[in-house]
C-alpha cells in the first residue's frame, strides 16, 4: 500500500516533468503570456504587440521573436490580421 508521502512525491514529480515540457511549435511565452495560433480564433497583431512587444524582425505578415539561447519563433498573420501559426526557426 502507498503511504501518503509515497503519493505526494510521485505527483510532485509527475508535476514538475509536466512543467518542463516543451512548449508545442504553435505557442510561445512572452514572459508570464502564453500566445497560441489558432487561424481566426488566434489572437491579432495588436494583442501580440501588447504581450510580447516588438519583434526582432517583421516583413508584412511574418513576425520573428527571438526566444533565448540562439533560437527564434517565427509567427506568420492572415491579411485580417489574426495569428495563423507559430514555428521554431531554429538557430
Amino acid at each position: 500500500m502507498i503511504n501518503k508521502r509515497t503519493l505526494g512525491g510521485i505527483a510532485s514529480a509527475v508535476l514538475m516533468l509536466l512543467a518542463w515540457q516543451p512548449l508545442s511549435a504553435g505557442s510561445m511565452r512572452c514572459g508570464s503570456q502564453l500566445i497560441q495560433d489558432g487561424g481566426r480564433s488566434g489572437p491579432g497583431k495588436y494583442e501580440v504587440l501588447k504581450k510580447c512587444g516588438e519583434p526582432a524582425f517583421r516583413q508584412g505578415n511574418t513576425w520573428v521573436y527571438d526566444s533565448g539561447s540562439n533560437r527564434r519563433k517565427v509567427l506568420i498573420f492572415d491579411d485580417s490580421g489574426s495569428l495563423n501559426s507559430i514555428r521554431d526557426a531554429g538557430n
